[in-house]
């Protein structure tokens, strides 16, 4: 007996799984392989693992609604939701048409195209879409990555099926198609306000890398402990977090010392630990992105310089803290975790302080044993900013600033040369020496210089440190 093989008509059967761009930013076109047999056919509708390494973006489906449009000629939209979507058909053919509502260039832009069982469309929050049934009973499935709230409701933007501005040829007249009286009364493009994008929020943002990057991110929101505690379960629902794109952490615990005492030690592993896992949490069930700075700290420094893969080996409370939150924001799946070191910005630093000690003539001694580099946040700030906008792969980066490595003594020599004092009037002393005698102090890696090489290939070159200082000193009062 022959088997027979039910190939309904329009449906490419057992094509290869590919993703495709389009005219509109984030808006992907799906080839789904269809296998057929006497039964009928099967698909994988949504493959997460396979979707995801060809392009599409890891978007965290949480809801799966049908649409069920019993006559040829049903259209619904143009409607843009606060969220994504992942858009397929059961049964039957539709033609898809999308526009941009998003603030922005593409804002206005267009795409349409024929979409059967063997294709689907991811559609990014804030792009409308709408479409036509082609056939009687098409079945219209798509998935979201939220749930539908009198909140999300009023950022809705929605856009006139006929708006002669974006011109959609459709393929059944709207004169002859079954609309809904709500859709009719839609507006034109021109009378349309662009959906925002989602907001940044800058957590420690009045601290010295804070600052900076609030000079980046000029829109983001800004919050410190007071206004948002981040280590307290309540962080968990202190906003819709849906509505965030973007956390970037700039607050840490950074009392190395103190961090070695009980008390400090508790704050540190609140601040550096706790606080890191609820942001984790966060970013992980709303599909956000965690930027998170962390320390050379997280190794002992007996080798250098550190590369990203180099296995935790902290001293102290404070690195073991610092290591901690590294594996936390690791659970992230969209994470930008920074490894820096010796970090100076606008605040109390060392720089500013050898500055102040050279101008009242103090000939100090200071640290010739531990090697490193400084990283200033301006660049530090810009180097994070590079990594988003660049949407470079998500993961750990060293960032610093470039240059040799050098010796705190020798950073403290050249700030006491570029601010016209004698450089000799520093003196070089072991850590041994210069913490001789004294309790209560937390053990320093010696060689703190971290690999740039995985930053450097996405784009992005920090200053050599030395240029950096010299524009930071004409700066500083």
């Amino acid at each position: 007996m022959t088997e027979q093989h039910s190939q309904p008509a329009g449906i490419e059967f057992s094509k290869d799984l590919k993703v495709q761009t389009t005219a509109i930013p984030g808006l992907l076109i799906l080839d789904l392989p269809v296998h057929g047999d006497n039964r009928g056919w099967f698909k994988e509708n949504w493959q997460n693992a396979k979707m995801s390494a060809l392009g599409l973006p890891e978007f965290g489906p949480v809801q799966n609604n049908i649409s069920f449009n019993a006559k040829r000629g049903v259209t619904r939209g143009i409607h843009a939701e606060p969220w994504d979507k992942y858009i397929s058909v059961g049964y039957g053919r539709i033609f898809g048409a999308w526009v941009d509502l998003r603030e922005g260039d593409s804002f206005g832009n267009v795409f349409t195209a024929e979409i059967d069982p063997s294709k689907a469309v991811f559609v990014p929050r804030g792009v409308g879409n709408s479409f036509q049934a082609l056939e009687d009973n098409t079945v219209y499935t798509y998935l979201v990555n939220d749930h539908w709230s009198q909140e999300a409701q009023s950022q809705y933007v929605a856009l006139n099926l006929a708006d002669k501005t974006v011109a959609i040829d459709w393929p059944i007249s709207l004169a002859d198609a079954e609309l809904s009286d709500k859709d009719k009364l839609n507006p034109s493009l021109n009378d349309v306000t662009p959906m925002k994008p989602r907001k940044t929020l800058i957590v420690g943002a009045y601290g010295q890398l804070g600052r900076a990057l609030q000079v980046e991110f000029p829109q983001a929101e800004c919050v410190d402990r007071d206004t948002l505690d981040i280590s307290d379960p309540a962080a968990l629902t202190a906003r819709n977090w849906r509505d965030y794109g973007l956390i970037l952490n700039a607050a840490a615990y950074t009392a190395v010392d103190q961090a070695e005492t009980p008390e400090g030690r508790r704050d540190a592993w609140l601040a550096n630990v706790k606080a890191v896992e609820n942001l984790a949490v966060i970013a992980a069930k709303n599909n956000l992105t965690l930027v998170h700075v962390s320390s050379d700290y997280v190794f002992d420094g007996t080798t250098a310089p550190h590369t990203e893969d180099e296995s935790f080996s902290p001293l102290s409370v404070y690195g073991q803290t610092k290591a901690a939150g590294d594996a936390l924001v690791a659970t992230a799946p969209r994470h930008y975790l920074l490894r820096t070191s010796w970090v100076v910005g606008d605040g109390k630093n060392f720089v500013r302080t050898m500055k102040e000690l050279a101008e009242k003539g103090v000939k100090p001694s200071v640290v010739n044993d531990q090697i490193g580099r400084l990283t200033f946040t301006t660049d530090l700030a810009a180097g994070i900013k590079h990594l988003i906008g660049t949407e470079s792969p998500y993961g750990t980066y060293n960032l610093t600033n470039d240059g040799a490595s050098v010796s705190w003594a020798d950073i403290a020599a050249k700030v006491y040369e570029l601010t016209g004092h004698n450089p000799s009037d520093v003196t070089g002393v072991s850590t041994e020496q210069y913490y001789a005698g004294k309790e209560g102090i937390a053990p320093r890696p010696l060689q703190s210089t971290l690999d740039l090489t995985k930053v450097k290939a996405t784009g992005f070159t920090p200053r050599d440190w030395q240029d950096a200082l010299a524009d930071y000193l004409k700066k500083v009062q």
